[in-house]
């Protein structure tokens, strides 16, 4: 069985976990009410996607 020679530093191990991180989804504001949403979605504050109503929103 193969054991590792040295013990992994921390600067190695943190190294190798840069890459393990959240990423945000692309958000835009709404060109009808300004509200952030998601990119290609629905606006779910007011029902809005390419200029016209596709769920009417109760407010």
């Amino acid at each position: 069985m193969a054991v590792p020679a040295r013990k992994t530093s921390k600067t190695r191990k943190r190294m190798r976990r840069t890459h393990y991180k959240l990423t945000v989804p692309g958000m835009s504001a709404c060109p009808n009410c300004g509200e952030l949403r998601k990119s290609h979605y629905v606006c779910p504050s007011c029902g809005f996607y390419d200029g016209k109503e596709v769920v009417k929103v109760n407010n």
